[in-house]
């Protein structure tokens, strides 16, 4: 992973750059909904592409580790998927 900075703010300290990961780039600042057990609560999947258009979604493993399980996020194709 690694933050490439594309600009600074000379009156705050508000900065945008890109997060660049394995499985692509994420344009800073974004808003990161947390999926919590697996899944983003209130929102509709189709809501977090269209409207929110999410690049990103923050899920705690130990969580997942507890529920839904390994085998089952093995099954399902693994978290990214």
């Amino acid at each position: 992973m690694n933050f490439n900075l594309q600009h600074t703010c000379a009156d705050s300290a508000a900065r945008a750059g890109i997060i660049s990961t394995a499985h692509g780039d994420i344009l800073t600042p974004i808003f990161m909904p947390v999926g919590t057990v697996a899944s983003v609560k209130a929102v509709h999947q189709r809501d977090l592409a269209d409207d929110v258009k999410a690049q990103i979604i923050l899920g705690n493993t130990y969580h997942l580790y507890l529920r839904p399980g390994t085998e089952i996020l093995h099954q399902a194709g693994g978290l990214h998927r």
